[in-house]
Protein backbone atom coordinates (compact mmCIF):
# COMPACT_ATOMS: atom_id res chain seq x y z
CA UNK A 1 0.00 0.00 0.00
CA UNK A 2 1.26 4.02 -0.92
CA UNK A 3 0.48 5.97 1.13
CA UNK A 4 1.44 9.55 -0.64
CA UNK A 5 1.90 12.71 1.46
CA UNK A 6 2.73 16.39 1.01
CA UNK A 7 4.24 18.80 3.65
CA UNK A 8 6.00 21.79 3.05
CA UNK A 9 6.15 25.57 2.86
CA UNK A 10 5.01 25.13 -0.88
CA UNK A 11 3.49 21.96 -0.99
CA UNK A 12 5.30 20.35 -4.04
CA UNK A 13 8.87 20.66 -2.88
CA UNK A 14 8.94 17.34 -1.22
CA UNK A 15 6.87 13.98 -0.82
CA UNK A 16 6.51 11.23 1.35
CA UNK A 17 5.97 7.65 0.37
CA UNK A 18 5.33 4.60 2.61
CA UNK A 19 4.58 1.03 1.37
CA UNK A 20 3.58 -2.21 3.51
CA UNK A 21 5.78 -5.13 2.22
CA UNK A 22 3.38 -8.08 1.11
CA UNK A 23 3.57 -11.25 3.01
CA UNK A 24 4.85 -13.13 0.25
CA UNK A 25 7.58 -10.71 -0.71
CA UNK A 26 10.98 -12.40 -1.39
CA UNK A 27 14.54 -10.87 -0.37
CA UNK A 28 14.79 -7.78 -2.74
CA UNK A 29 17.35 -4.57 -2.94
CA UNK A 30 15.44 -1.97 -1.33
CA UNK A 31 16.52 0.47 -4.48
CA UNK A 32 15.31 -2.29 -6.54
CA UNK A 33 11.72 -2.60 -5.05
CA UNK A 34 11.15 1.42 -4.54
CA UNK A 35 12.37 1.80 -8.20
CA UNK A 36 9.61 -0.63 -9.36
CA UNK A 37 6.60 1.13 -7.15
CA UNK A 38 7.82 4.93 -7.12
CA UNK A 39 7.00 6.30 -10.84
CA UNK A 40 9.15 8.47 -12.58
CA UNK A 41 11.56 8.27 -9.96
CA UNK A 42 15.46 7.14 -10.69
CA UNK A 43 17.80 4.74 -9.23
CA UNK A 44 20.16 7.57 -8.75
CA UNK A 45 17.71 9.43 -6.21
CA UNK A 46 16.62 6.87 -4.57
CA UNK A 47 20.35 6.12 -3.75
CA UNK A 48 20.60 9.63 -3.13
CA UNK A 49 17.72 9.60 -0.06
CA UNK A 50 19.65 6.05 1.11
CA UNK A 51 22.59 8.02 1.19
CA UNK A 52 20.97 10.95 3.13
CA UNK A 53 19.37 8.82 5.19
CA UNK A 54 15.84 9.18 4.30
CA UNK A 55 14.63 5.59 3.58
CA UNK A 56 13.35 3.63 6.56
CA UNK A 57 12.28 0.60 7.28
CA UNK A 58 10.22 -0.21 10.26
CA UNK A 59 11.28 3.27 11.63
CA UNK A 60 15.36 2.97 11.03
CA UNK A 61 17.35 4.35 8.18
CA UNK A 62 18.73 1.60 6.27
CA UNK A 63 21.30 1.61 3.04
CA UNK A 64 20.27 1.09 -0.55
CA UNK A 65 21.34 -2.38 -0.39
CA UNK A 66 19.02 -3.29 2.81
CA UNK A 67 17.06 -6.50 1.22
CA UNK A 68 13.30 -5.72 2.66
CA UNK A 69 11.56 -8.51 4.35
CA UNK A 70 7.64 -9.76 4.40
CA UNK A 71 5.96 -7.40 6.94
CA UNK A 72 8.55 -4.50 6.43
CA UNK A 73 6.98 -0.94 6.26
CA UNK A 74 9.21 1.23 4.06
CA UNK A 75 9.09 5.01 3.92
CA UNK A 76 11.00 7.14 2.07
CA UNK A 77 11.24 11.16 1.89
CA UNK A 78 12.51 12.39 -1.55
CA UNK A 79 12.91 16.21 -3.07
CA UNK A 80 10.84 16.77 -5.82
CA UNK A 81 12.95 17.27 -8.89
CA UNK A 82 13.20 20.76 -10.76
CA UNK A 83 10.19 21.75 -12.66
CA UNK A 84 11.08 21.65 -16.33
CA UNK A 85 11.38 25.43 -16.88
CA UNK A 86 15.00 27.49 -17.87
CA UNK A 87 16.63 29.12 -15.24
CA UNK A 88 18.68 31.77 -15.91
CA UNK A 89 21.31 33.29 -14.06
CA UNK A 90 20.71 37.17 -13.17
CA UNK A 91 22.84 39.46 -11.62
CA UNK A 92 20.35 40.26 -8.49
CA UNK A 93 22.32 41.23 -4.98
CA UNK A 94 21.15 39.07 -2.32
CA UNK A 95 22.30 38.38 1.26
CA UNK A 96 24.34 35.06 2.39
CA UNK A 97 24.71 34.43 5.67
CA UNK A 98 26.48 31.25 5.58
CA UNK A 99 27.29 29.27 2.43
CA UNK A 100 29.66 25.38 2.18
CA UNK A 101 29.53 22.70 0.13
CA UNK A 102 26.31 21.39 0.87
CA UNK A 103 23.79 24.54 1.81
CA UNK A 104 23.29 28.00 1.74
CA UNK A 105 21.32 30.30 4.29
CA UNK A 106 19.61 33.25 2.71
CA UNK A 107 18.35 36.39 4.49
CA UNK A 108 16.21 37.23 1.42
CA UNK A 109 14.68 40.83 1.39
CA UNK A 110 11.17 41.47 1.64
CA UNK A 111 9.33 41.71 -2.17
CA UNK A 112 11.97 39.44 -4.01
CA UNK A 113 9.88 35.90 -5.56
CA UNK A 114 11.82 32.73 -4.41
CA UNK A 115 11.05 30.93 -7.38
CA UNK A 116 10.46 31.35 -10.96
CA UNK A 117 6.76 31.05 -12.10
CA UNK A 118 4.61 31.96 -14.32
CA UNK A 119 4.49 36.19 -14.24
CA UNK A 120 8.19 35.83 -12.71
CA UNK A 121 10.75 33.92 -14.36
CA UNK A 122 13.23 36.01 -13.73
CA UNK A 123 15.07 38.10 -11.40
CA UNK A 124 14.30 35.42 -8.36
CA UNK A 125 15.92 34.38 -5.80
CA UNK A 126 16.85 31.14 -7.50
CA UNK A 127 17.81 33.10 -10.70
CA UNK A 128 20.01 35.27 -8.01
CA UNK A 129 21.30 31.84 -6.53
CA UNK A 130 22.44 30.57 -10.01
CA UNK A 131 24.33 33.69 -11.19
CA UNK A 132 25.43 33.38 -7.28
CA UNK A 133 26.98 29.72 -8.11
CA UNK A 134 27.88 30.29 -11.88
CA UNK A 135 28.70 33.96 -12.35
CA UNK A 136 30.01 33.37 -16.04
CA UNK A 137 26.85 32.88 -16.64
CA UNK A 138 25.22 36.05 -16.47
CA UNK A 139 21.79 36.31 -18.52
CA UNK A 140 22.25 32.87 -19.84
CA UNK A 141 20.70 29.51 -19.17
CA UNK A 142 22.16 27.10 -16.55
CA UNK A 143 23.17 23.85 -18.25
CA UNK A 144 20.90 21.14 -16.06
CA UNK A 145 24.15 18.89 -15.32
CA UNK A 146 25.89 21.61 -13.19
CA UNK A 147 24.94 22.60 -9.63
CA UNK A 148 21.36 24.13 -9.41
CA UNK A 149 20.28 25.64 -5.58
CA UNK A 150 17.62 23.24 -4.47
CA UNK A 151 14.86 24.96 -2.14
CA UNK A 152 13.53 22.83 0.52
CA UNK A 153 11.12 25.44 1.84
CA UNK A 154 9.88 28.76 1.07
CA UNK A 155 8.23 32.02 2.44
CA UNK A 156 6.49 34.46 0.56
CA UNK A 157 7.43 37.49 -1.62
CA UNK A 158 6.66 40.44 0.86
CA UNK A 159 8.17 38.15 3.73
CA UNK A 160 11.52 39.04 4.94
CA UNK A 161 14.02 36.51 6.65
CA UNK A 162 15.71 33.38 6.44
CA UNK A 163 15.31 30.55 3.74
CA UNK A 164 17.76 27.45 4.08
CA UNK A 165 18.83 26.15 0.30
CA UNK A 166 20.46 22.86 -0.85
CA UNK A 167 23.59 22.71 -3.14
CA UNK A 168 23.11 19.27 -4.56
CA UNK A 169 20.38 16.43 -4.05
CA UNK A 170 21.92 14.40 -1.06
CA UNK A 171 21.42 17.78 0.91
CA UNK A 172 17.94 18.84 -0.08
CA UNK A 173 17.19 15.24 0.47
CA UNK A 174 18.31 15.44 3.64
CA UNK A 175 17.10 18.69 4.81
CA UNK A 176 13.57 17.94 3.10
CA UNK A 177 13.30 14.89 5.53
CA UNK A 178 14.17 17.13 8.61
CA UNK A 179 11.19 19.89 7.19
CA UNK A 180 9.11 16.53 6.85
CA UNK A 181 9.98 15.17 10.40
CA UNK A 182 9.08 18.98 11.83
CA UNK A 183 12.92 18.75 13.48
CA UNK A 184 13.54 22.33 11.72
CA UNK A 185 13.45 25.36 14.65
CA UNK A 186 11.83 27.95 12.94
CA UNK A 187 10.72 31.14 14.76
CA UNK A 188 9.37 34.12 13.11
CA UNK A 189 8.40 38.17 14.42
CA UNK A 190 5.04 39.13 13.65
CA UNK A 191 3.25 42.50 14.28
CA UNK A 192 -0.64 41.58 14.41
CA UNK A 193 -3.63 43.26 14.93
CA UNK A 194 -5.43 43.62 18.49
CA UNK A 195 -3.54 42.45 22.07
CA UNK A 196 -4.40 39.10 23.94
CA UNK A 197 -5.43 37.90 27.43
CA UNK A 198 -2.86 35.41 27.59
CA UNK A 199 0.77 35.27 26.93
CA UNK A 200 0.89 32.83 24.57
CA UNK A 201 -1.20 30.11 22.74
CA UNK A 202 -1.26 27.65 19.72
CA UNK A 203 -3.33 28.11 16.45
CA UNK A 204 -4.49 24.48 15.47
CA UNK A 205 -6.60 24.25 11.87
CA UNK A 206 -6.33 22.61 8.70
CA UNK A 207 -5.26 25.40 6.18
CA UNK A 208 -6.10 24.59 2.25
CA UNK A 209 -6.92 26.63 -0.41
CA UNK A 210 -10.12 28.74 -0.58
CA UNK A 211 -12.63 27.44 -2.38
CA UNK A 212 -13.41 30.53 -4.24
CA UNK A 213 -10.55 32.02 -4.61
CA UNK A 214 -7.32 29.43 -5.14
CA UNK A 215 -4.36 32.31 -4.96
CA UNK A 216 -5.18 32.88 -1.15
CA UNK A 217 -5.67 30.30 1.63
CA UNK A 218 -8.32 29.34 4.21
CA UNK A 219 -8.58 27.40 7.64
CA UNK A 220 -10.99 24.22 7.38
CA UNK A 221 -12.42 22.88 10.69
CA UNK A 222 -14.46 19.77 8.56
CA UNK A 223 -11.75 17.33 8.31
CA UNK A 224 -12.46 17.38 4.21
CA UNK A 225 -10.06 19.97 3.20
CA UNK A 226 -6.63 21.30 3.85
CA UNK A 227 -4.07 19.56 5.55
CA UNK A 228 -3.22 19.80 9.26
CA UNK A 229 -1.64 23.16 10.77
CA UNK A 230 -0.44 23.67 14.10
CA UNK A 231 1.31 27.26 15.17
CA UNK A 232 2.45 28.16 18.52
CA UNK A 233 2.86 31.84 19.64
CA UNK A 234 4.20 34.31 22.27
CA UNK A 235 3.52 37.89 22.92
CA UNK A 236 7.10 39.96 23.30
CA UNK A 237 5.20 43.61 23.30
CA UNK A 238 2.30 44.52 23.44
CA UNK A 239 1.01 48.31 21.76
CA UNK A 240 -2.48 48.44 22.84
CA UNK A 241 -3.81 48.26 19.54
CA UNK A 242 -1.05 46.13 17.98
CA UNK A 243 1.23 42.92 19.19
CA UNK A 244 4.72 41.88 18.74
CA UNK A 245 4.64 37.74 18.69
CA UNK A 246 6.88 35.09 18.15
CA UNK A 247 5.94 32.32 15.66
CA UNK A 248 7.00 28.96 15.92
CA UNK A 249 5.82 26.52 13.33
CA UNK A 250 5.15 23.15 13.49
CA UNK A 251 3.72 22.69 10.64
CA UNK A 252 4.79 25.02 6.88
CA UNK A 253 1.83 25.02 5.55
CA UNK A 254 1.25 28.13 2.58
CA UNK A 255 0.00 31.06 4.41
CA UNK A 256 0.01 29.40 7.81
CA UNK A 257 1.21 32.16 9.90
CA UNK A 258 -0.88 34.87 8.13
CA UNK A 259 -4.03 32.88 7.40
CA UNK A 260 -3.87 31.28 11.32
CA UNK A 261 -3.95 34.62 12.58
CA UNK A 262 -6.69 35.72 10.67
CA UNK A 263 -8.31 32.74 11.63
CA UNK A 264 -8.65 34.29 15.04
CA UNK A 265 -9.11 38.06 14.59
CA UNK A 266 -5.68 38.88 15.24
CA UNK A 267 -4.71 39.34 11.50
CA UNK A 268 -0.88 40.68 10.47
CA UNK A 269 -0.80 44.23 10.02
CA UNK A 270 -0.38 45.49 6.36
CA UNK A 271 -1.28 41.87 5.26
CA UNK A 272 -3.56 42.71 2.18
CA UNK A 273 -4.28 39.58 1.35
CA UNK A 274 -5.42 39.19 4.71
CA UNK A 275 -7.34 41.99 5.94
CA UNK A 276 -4.59 43.69 7.73
CA UNK A 277 -4.19 46.58 5.55
CA UNK A 278 -7.21 48.39 7.31
CA UNK A 279 -6.86 50.03 10.72
CA UNK A 280 -8.63 46.93 12.69
CA UNK A 281 -8.33 48.40 16.28
CA UNK A 282 -7.81 51.83 17.88
CA UNK A 283 -9.80 55.33 18.24
CA UNK A 284 -11.26 57.20 15.71
CA UNK A 285 -9.32 60.27 16.02
CA UNK A 286 -7.78 61.99 13.08
CA UNK A 287 -4.15 61.67 14.26
CA UNK A 288 -4.43 58.17 15.20
CA UNK A 289 -5.85 57.25 11.56
CA UNK A 290 -2.70 59.67 10.21
CA UNK A 291 -0.56 57.23 12.67
CA UNK A 292 -1.60 53.89 11.38
CA UNK A 293 -0.99 55.03 7.65
CA UNK A 294 2.06 57.08 8.05
CA UNK A 295 3.23 53.22 9.41
CA UNK A 296 1.38 51.06 6.70
CA UNK A 297 3.74 53.65 4.34
CA UNK A 298 6.88 52.95 6.41
CA UNK A 299 5.86 49.12 6.62
CA UNK A 300 3.80 48.58 2.23
CA UNK A 301 4.08 44.67 3.11
CA UNK A 302 2.98 42.21 5.95
CA UNK A 303 4.81 42.86 9.03
CA UNK A 304 6.29 38.94 9.06
CA UNK A 305 9.70 38.23 9.31
CA UNK A 306 11.84 34.47 9.12
CA UNK A 307 13.73 35.27 12.25
CA UNK A 308 15.41 31.88 13.48
CA UNK A 309 16.50 28.87 11.69
CA UNK A 310 18.40 26.09 12.96
CA UNK A 311 18.72 22.37 11.41
CA UNK A 312 21.08 19.32 11.46
CA UNK A 313 23.55 19.90 8.84
CA UNK A 314 23.53 16.87 6.10
CA UNK A 315 27.74 16.25 5.73
CA UNK A 316 28.68 16.94 9.49
CA UNK A 317 25.35 16.47 11.26
CA UNK A 318 26.31 19.10 13.65
CA UNK A 319 23.24 21.40 14.59
CA UNK A 320 23.31 24.69 12.95
CA UNK A 321 21.48 27.75 14.14
CA UNK A 322 20.96 31.47 12.60
CA UNK A 323 19.32 34.64 13.47
CA UNK A 324 18.19 37.35 11.19
CA UNK A 325 17.51 41.14 13.17
CA UNK A 326 14.40 43.01 11.90
CA UNK A 327 14.61 44.93 8.47
CA UNK A 328 15.25 48.47 9.27
CA UNK A 329 11.60 49.32 8.04
CA UNK A 330 9.87 46.87 10.52
CA UNK A 331 12.08 48.02 13.40
CA UNK A 332 11.36 51.73 12.43
CA UNK A 333 7.55 50.59 12.92
CA UNK A 334 7.96 49.25 16.26
CA UNK A 335 9.56 52.01 17.44
CA UNK A 336 6.96 54.50 16.27
CA UNK A 337 4.32 51.88 18.43
CA UNK A 338 6.72 52.15 21.43
CA UNK A 339 6.72 56.07 21.19
CA UNK A 340 2.93 56.15 20.60
CA UNK A 341 1.79 54.27 23.23
CA UNK A 342 3.35 56.52 25.55
CA UNK A 343 2.25 59.43 23.76
CA UNK A 344 -1.23 59.24 23.25
CA UNK A 345 -3.61 61.67 21.39
CA UNK A 346 -5.61 64.40 23.49
CA UNK A 347 -9.35 63.01 23.33
CA UNK A 348 -11.41 64.93 21.06
CA UNK A 349 -8.42 65.96 18.58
Amino acid sequence: MDESVENSEQEELYEHHRFDVDKGQSPLRIDKFLLSRLVNTSRNRIQNAATAGSILVNKKAVKSNYKVRPGDVVSIVLAHPPREIELYADNVPIKIVYEDDEIIVVDKQAGMVVHPAYGNYRNTLVNALCYHLHPQLENKVVPEDITRPGLVHRIDKNTSGLLLVAKNETAITFLAKQFYEKTVDRNYLALVWGDFEDTSGTITGDVGRNLKDRKVMDVFNDGKHGKHAVTHYEVLERFGYVSLVRCKLETGRTHQIRVHFKYIKHPLFNDETYGGNRILKGTRFSKYKAFVNNCFNLLPRQALHAHTLGFIHPKTNEKMSFTSDLPSEFEAVLNKWRKYINVQPVEGE
